[in-house]
């Protein structure tokens, strides 16, 4: 019988008066299971409560194809796994039907035998497997039943049983092929969400290379970490040497964040006496000491609906750092001086160039406080691990000098980056910037800014010889040259590297200044094995 006939035979049987309509409820108990779960557990219902079965089975095939499980356990029945009966049906694709007792002598797989434990050894098992019955006929798992002879025997006999089994295919390839359609659904919906999401955040961290300057892999990173901050309201505490930019950070999360429209707040903990320190930060009522003729309102409570930020908080001292961690743990506080508890909402940055780790080892910082303040940690690269953003950094200073003494703009000379270049900086971007505003005020109006105008600092150009061309030394001795064509090639490679690290990995004036043309040093780069260091 054709699939089409056992589905009209099931609608003709329900619309003719009679025995025919007995079925009907429980066909649309079926129809109306919303999941391939909740219809599995519905036919499984069905069969045992109305055909006196001792145990009724259905088993689900894993979108791999590769093994059956069962709803509401974690076994496994693998395909390729003949120590169970389903692997036999499913491979033979036909029902498969054997005494109990047999099956547990002959099949040792420890979810079947677990399944078959409590059935009495007088029982057959039936195994249909199941596939839907149109499109690509997938396979969709198996129907287990399992009962005395007689029984079995009636219910296989039955045609309502095979429509029955007819429904339940087309309802759960159904089900199966809508479930796969929403899941697909979902997933490039939250592809999408994620490309979006990525793109905006990609927009918002290229925003801020006009404040975070820089276009070293570091600074990509840090702003991008900053993006990520922003979108939270958790603690940050931001580590790094003095000079990185910790303010600027701060005041780029704040601007990015969700509460950019509130106020911000900042303060430096190590530059206010520790009597004024809590006073600053609480505030102070009327009376509290003396001096205090009127109330006054600290920075948490201005900084209320946005964020304080805490610079140096490795200097604030162990009693206010108590009453600090009460304030992030539940936004209490209380005034200096005041009987009345206040509260604010705010998001907290704090800063620091020390290591917080040592000073909680010394007792001079609570690692609670430390713990609730890096809840978001973020450290800032010192210059001399970005030293190719000193090019951009030292132009934008430049810039903003001309700006703010209202000169004209001018530049900087190639010389003079590339004295800036081969220092050492222990003071970071904030020593950089000090150069060059001292270099500025030395620097004639109109006049590019050259070597010549950071002498009064001691910072000079080093002695290069007469020609002022870097030279490669020969490696060892002339008399240890064995072989001449090497030692030559050794010495053009060294010279070219050289060369390259004096003008920043710029072939043109590589070249030029070596008296090649460029595309001859490119291939001399390529021969040379040049491009893979």
């Amino acid at each position: 019988m054709t699939a089409k006939a056992i589905d009209m035979r099931w609608c003709e049987g329900g619309l003719s008066a009679g025995p025919g309509l007995d079925g009907m409820a429980r066909a649309l108990a079926l129809v109306e299971s919303a999941s391939p779960a909740e219809l599995r557990t519905c036919a499984g219902s069905i069969l045992q409560a109305g055909h006196g079965l001792a145990w009724v089975g259905c088993l689900y095939l894993d979108g791999s194809g590769r093994w059956l499980g069962s709803d509401g356990d974690d076994v496994r029945f693998d395909c390729d796994d003949f120590r169970h009966p389903y692997a036999h049906a499913i491979r033979q694709g036909k029902p498969l039907r054997l005494g109990l007792l047999e099956a547990r002598s002959r099949l040792d797989h420890p979810g079947f035998q677990a399944q078959m434990a409590e059935l009495p050894g007088s029982l057959q098992l039936v195994v249909h497997p199941l596939r839907a019955l149109d499109g690509k006929r997938e396979w969709l798992g198996a129907l287990v039943l399992a009962g005395e002879t007689p029984a079995l025997d009636r219910l296989e006999a039955d045609p309502e049983f095979t429509a029955f089994e007819a429904l339940l295919c087309r309802l759960w390839a159904g089900l199966t092929r809508h479930q796969g359609e929403r899941q697909r659904e979902a997933h490039l919906r939250r592809s999408l969400a994620q490309l979006n999401d990525g793109a905006r955040r990609q927009t918002l961290a290229e925003r801020l290379a006009g404040d975070l300057l820089g276009g070293s892999t570091a600074m990509q990173a840090l702003r991008r970490q900053v993006v990520r901050a922003a979108e939270t309201n958790l603690a940050v505490l931001l580590q790094g040497e003095t000079g990185t930019g910790k303010d600027r950070v701060a005041r780029a999360i704040h601007r990015l964040s969700t509460r950019c429209e509130g106020p911000f707040m900042a303060i430096n903990c190590a530059a206010i006496p520790e009597s004024l320190l809590e006073s600053e930060l609480f505030g102070h009522a009327k009376g509290a000491f003396s001096g205090a003729d009127r109330a006054r309102e600290g920075l948490i409570g201005q900084a209320d609906g946005g964020t304080l930020f805490l610079d140096e908080i490795g200097d604030m001292p162990l009693p206010l750092q108590a009453k600090l961690l009460r304030v992030l743990e539940n936004g209490r506080y209380r005034p200096l001086g005041s009987s009345e508890e206040r509260r604010a909402d705010l998001r907290l940055v704090a800063a620091t160039h020390q290591p917080l780790r040592e000073r909680i080892r010394h007792q001079r910082f609570r690692a609670d406080l430390y713990y609730r303040l890096g809840q978001f940690p973020l450290t800032l690269p010192p210059l001399r691990e970005r030293s190719e953003d000193i090019a951009e950094l030292a132009e934008a200073f430049v810039a903003d000098f001309c700006s703010r003494e209202g000169r004209e703009e001018v530049g900087i000379t190639p010389a003079a980056l590339r004295l800036l270049r081969e220092r050492d900086y222990p003071g970071n971007v904030r020593e950089l910037r000090n150069l060059i505003d001292y270099a500025c005020a030395m620097t004639r109006p109109g006049e590019d800014v050259a070597p010549a105008a950071f002498a009064g600092l001691g910072v000079t150009e080093p002695d290069r010889g007469a020609d002022a061309t870097p030279t490669a030394p020969l490696n060892g001795r002339a008399g240890d040259i064995q072989d001449l064509r090497r030692a030559l090639r050794d010495y053009e490679a060294e010279l070219i590297r050289q060369r390259l690290l004096l003008f920043d990995g710029n072939r043109a004036l590589a070249a030029e200044s070596l008296g090649l043309p460029k595309r001859t040093l490119a291939h001399k780069c390529r021969q040379l094995e040049l491009d893979a260091k």
